[in-house]
């Protein structure tokens, strides 16, 4: 077996905020904070599910099974594979019974082990087994604390996945969104499967529109706690924030450059809401397009050449694009009286977007290369398209009897869940970067 040691690197939990106005709402959002764990439901799966089989890892009884849970529970969300049972805790030097694996209708079965190590450290070793091939696929070696089970079983998912579809997974990486419950606003930030919750502010106010940052250590939102729309920059390893845009009148829609140096900003101070560019730290505000319309909802282009945002300029809502230094825009949706909301995929090769269909507002995308368009929900009102990090899952903000809650479809449409809090309205996905371990 090819393993190599990687020693787990927790990332850094957000701190509670900042700013003394907000630590009465604070000590009020503990208790709901507790309730407010997203919960994910499975509302339709991919075709051609790989089936797979995720044995209890052998070694510290408690541990060992919360980690081979944590990799079972993350690769049945993801709607590409289908698990076969297995109740026998096998380690990753287990003699493979690749006859009897087959037998059970199994393609690939994973193994492994976890022992106390030093430091009150532990080693988790895995190893995966193709049954087709008899053959090993790899494995690696972990090293973690008791605390970083669940992170450690992310990583584990990861590696299965990407060794099996040829494509990074994404269930190490984050999601923000805002609670909104009793009259309060809590901007959140959970793992990739809605645990972990952990409050990035509290506020009496709305909270609105949070973007990551290309390396993942900040987030820019807009906040109406001084009972106007702001724009900060929040460091989520040291609780500490920045406002960016505080102009006259209303300062939103915060969208990072790919390299992390800009922000996209929609402001008012001219007149009608246009779109601006400002540095990180607040400097540079500038210009970027002019319109007797509204122009609104920036996004940069993964490679950082155009801007694509929403404007009323031709008559109705419609998708456009501008280059990022600023000039002429050009329109890109052509099809349909309402188009809004556009955010590309990583490679750039597609946009998601919410466009009006017979009334209802659903999630659409547009290979931008033939311009084609692909409506891939069923719902009523879709609102903030987020792509995950590999391109294959979007999520979004929808309502479920008059509730906010949040869903994620694959980029094909067939890979389909929802994810709601039990107390609250939950909006304003937003999914984060892949992290450096």
């Amino acid at each position: 077996m090819n393993t190599s040691a990687v020693s787990l690197i927790r990332v850094p939990l957000v701190r509670v905020p900042f700013i003394r106005a907000a630590l009465a709402f604070l000590l009020l959002a503990l208790s709901f904070t507790v309730r407010a764990q997203l919960t994910i439901e499975i509302t339709g799966a991919g075709a051609n599910r790989i089936p797979i089989a995720i044995t209890d890892f052998t070694g510290e009884p408690g541990i060992a099974r919360a980690v081979a849970m944590v990799v079972r529970a993350d690769l049945q969300r993801s709607g590409l594979f289908k698990l076969v049972e297995t109740d026998t805790p096998l380690a990753e030097n287990y003699m493979a019974d690749f006859a009897g694996w087959k037998a059970r209708g199994t393609d690939v079965f994973v193994t492994g082990s976890v022992t106390p190590a030093s430091n009150g450290r532990y080693e988790v070793r895995f190893l995966v087994h193709d049954v087709q091939k008899e053959a090993a696929l790899g494995g690696l070696v972990y090293l973690m604390t008791a605390q970083q089970t669940r992170a450690t079983g992310h990583r584990i998912a990861d590696y299965v996945y990407e060794k099996l579809l040829g494509e990074a997974g994404v269930f190490s990486t984050r999601i923000a969104y805002v609670v909104k419950s009793a009259g309060r606003f809590e901007l959140q930030i959970a793992d990739a499967d809605g645990m972990n919750a952990q409050t990035a502010l509290a506020s009496l106010e709305p909270i609105i529109s949070p973007a990551w940052s290309p390396d993942g250590g900040r987030l820019a939102y807009v906040s109406f706690e001084a009972k106007k729309p702001v724009v900060y920059v929040h460091s989520l390893a040291s609780g500490k924030r920045q406002v960016v845009a505080n102009f006259k009148g209303s300062n939103s829609a915060p969208a990072w450059s790919p390299d992390g140096r800009k922000l996209a900003v929609v402001l008012t101070k001219d007149g009608a809401s246009q779109l601006y560019s400002v540095n990180a730290d607040g400097s540079g505000v500038a210009r970027l397009a002019s319109s007797s319309g509204i122009d609104t909802e920036p996004c940069f282009s993964p490679d950082g050449e155009f801007i694509y945002f929403t404007s009323d300029r031709g008559g109705s809502p419609q998708i456009y694009r501008v280059p990022a230094g600023g000039g002429q825009a050009q329109r890109i949706t052509f099809e349909g009286s309402y188009n809004v909301s556009p955010r590309l995929s990583p490679d750039g090769k597609n946009m998601a977007f919410v466009t009006r269909n017979g009334g209802r507002f659903q999630l659409a995308v547009m290979d931008l290369a033939t311009r084609q368009t692909q409506i891939l929900t069923d719902s009523d009102k879709d609102e903030s398209p987020s792509f995950a990090p590999n391109g294959r899952t979007i999520l979004y903000a929808s309502e479920v009897g008059g509730r906010g809650v949040l869903a994620a479809v694959s980029s094909d449409g067939r890979v389909k869940q929802r994810l709601s809090v039990q107390a609250g309205d939950v909006r304003e996905p937003a999914w984060g970067p892949f992290l450096k371990h």
